[in-house]
């Protein structure tokens, strides 16, 4: 139980841990292994419909941590110390306590239950999906607690923190949570999180992270084989999700294919200007509906956001690979160089996914890179009935993919592969006093020159925890699931006569709108009815934020005019029902008939 300080005074009675954790089947080119110390005493069933854990029996991990002798512990291989007594958990430890050694886990322990505490009632006071208000009042209660003349002070302030912290967040775990790539991460992820907060290893030297540098590199090779690359011959890397994966793969794109056609080494002599140095302008090019961080990414490499170019798109908002060929086609004439084709396997949109293998094929007849921004989509790997739709992903020279989308996961679990290790070359780095050549000539590895990063948080650890505790067969079945709750919330846009959907989902989201009435006896010109349309469309969606009821993507189709705007559903919580989504689209049309009344 718990005092009011969130001090743990006894142990529950099969509370905890046991010896032996079931791990459901992962499928071909995903191994499992074993999880033992991973899931103790957790019987995992994975259903379209829900994951459970049944405790099992013992006295929890915690406990039989602090009761083992150290004499009675396996050997590790290092020199065995003699811990400390421990003090009881009960007694709070000093607010200055660390959360390594062998004392860590007695001072993190009752702070971790305060936090527990104040989760829950900072999610009872919320009471759904998104506190009710607007951002004033929001910043105006942060404000009172946080900066305030009465703010909370010392060991007050993770408690109340942490409460006014869940009170004013959105919840994805919440069905009507339902705008963004923002998924509800998996308990067993967020636990293994706080293992690596805890101990706060770095990737940027192997004496700073010995088993979390070995289990980055094996648990690349599993996603590599998942993408589609050979393990022996691809690299890559944990990143802070797909912007900064988009940036590396565009960078090596310009200093592989630039740095060939200019012959210079651009990571040192720098960009050429266009037509100087018989270095031909550098273009990129990616559909209309690609992530902003391609021009982002172009900005910063300096190619400038105008190397972009941006090929149309289909209704289902799809790169047209005919359109693609006849961009190229103008670069070719005009006597640019394309650098890059960036295609999408799911925009943030509508989930899309380019023709990888058409992008693959023409990229390579025009000595481009082939750069495939699987962000959203490379969810679907995890599926066997949504992996057909990645064909042609194994034959792009760089992927970026996001574990914190279709992979609840906590952010960020970006990965970003190469299919070669030797394109890798531009981004390699020697610092004397992270990867001396010494070192690494006498076997202790480095990750230092795979990342744009230096000091590195160990996010494969979560990954790799949730990977040999669901498998891929289990996360499959959640990523099935949440593409049904995506096809039936479409089909109930349908069904609905104020509601207009606009194509149907190709992974777990889809865009629709509200559609008001037509006045009586006035005709209405359609870019007027199109204008209203938007309007009330992105009203409704406010309303809905300021009740606290429902939190609801918004966006704009490509192309001018009004009559652009949409609502979006991004369905990413495998645990809600039929019934809670149509619940929310009903919530959507009271909201969006109390703007038409009030306008």
């Amino acid at each position: 139980m718990r005092t009011d300080m969130g001090t743990e005074t006894e142990t529950e009675p099969g509370a905890g841990a046991g010896t032996g954790a079931r791990t459901v089947g992962a499928a071909p080119g995903v191994a499992v292994g074993t999880t033992a110390g991973v899931a103790m005493g957790a019987d995992i069933a994975v259903g379209a419909d829900a994951v459970s854990a049944t405790p099992g029996t013992g006295t929890g991990l915690v406990a039989q941590a602090a009761q083992a002798a150290p004499e009675a512990r396996p050997s590790t291989g290092l020199v065995a110390q003699t811990a400390p007594e421990r003090p009881s958990r009960s007694v709070p430890a000093p607010l200055t306590a660390l959360s390594g050694g062998t004392r860590g886990s007695d001072a993190l322990a009752p702070l971790v239950d305060t936090v527990m505490d104040a989760l829950a009632r900072g999610a009872r006071r919320r009471g759904g999906p998104i506190a009710s208000g607007r951002p004033g009042d929001v910043a105006a209660t942060v404000s009172e607690v946080f900066g305030g003349p009465a703010a909370v002070t010392g060991a007050e302030a993770l408690d109340r923190l942490t409460e006014l912290l869940a009170h004013g967040s959105a919840d994805p775990a919440d069905a009507s949570c339902a705008a963004h790539l923002h998924c509800p991460p998996l308990a067993i992820a967020v636990a293994a999180d706080l293992a690596v907060s805890a101990l706060n290893p770095s990737q940027d030297s192997w004496d700073q992270a010995p088993a979390a540098t070995a289990l980055e590199t094996l648990l690349l090779q599993e996603l590599a084989a998942l993408v589609g690359y050979d393990p022996g011959q691809a690299a890559g890397v944990l990143t802070s999700g797909g912007t900064e994966s988009n940036l590396m793969g565009l960078m090596l794109a310009r200093d592989r294919v630039l740095g060939a056609a200019s012959g210079r080494q651009i990571e040192l002599a720098g960009v050429p200007g266009a037509g100087t140095e018989g270095a031909p302008r550098p273009r990129i090019l990616a559909s209309a509906a690609a992530h902003f961080s391609v021009q982002r990414a172009a900005a910063l490499l300096g190619l400038g956001e105008d190397a972009v170019l941006p090929v149309p798109v289909d209704r289902q908002l799809r790169m047209d690979p005919e359109a693609l060929a006849a961009v190229l086609d103008g670069c070719a004439e005009r006597g640019e160089l394309p650098v890059a084709v960036v295609a999408t396997a799911g925009t943030t949109d509508t989930g899309a996914i380019d023709p990888l293998r058409a992008c693959a094929e023409l990229a390579a007849e025009y000595g481009a890179w082939l750069h495939v921004d699987a962000a959203y989509g490379g969810g679907a790997l995890l599926s066997d009935r949504l992996a057909p739709l990645l064909d042609g992903l194994g034959l792009a020279d760089s992927v970026s993919l996001d574990w914190h989308k279709l992979g609840w996961q906590p952010a960020a679990a970006g990965v970003f592969l190469v299919r070669r290790s030797e394109t890798y070359a531009s981004l390699a780095r020697r610092a004397v006093y992270l990867n001396p050549a010494d070192d690494e000539e006498a076997g202790y590895p480095s990750l230092l020159g795979l990342s744009l990063r230096t000091t590195r948080r160990a996010d494969a650890f979560k990954i790799a925890v949730t990977l040999r505790t669901l498998g891929r067969e289990g996360l499959g079945r959640l990523v099935d699931a949440c593409r049904e709750l995506a096809v039936s919330g479409a089909r109930a846009v349908v069904e609905h006569p104020r509601l207009e959907l606009h194509s149907e989902p190709v992974l777990t989201a889809f865009l629709f709108r509200y559609l008001p009435e037509h006045p009586a006896n006035t005709a209405e010109d359609p870019a007027e009815y199109g204008a209203r349309c938007d309007a009330v469309n992105a009203a409704l969606r406010r309303r809905l934020l300021r009740e606290g009821s429902a939190v609801v993507g918004r966006t704009e189709l490509p192309g001018e005019g009004p009559g652009r705007v949409r609502l979006k559903l991004t369905l990413l919580n495998p645990h809600t029902t039929t019934a809670e989504v149509e619940r929310l689209l009903h919530a959507v049309v009271a909201a969006g008939r109390a703007e038409e009344e009030a306008r």
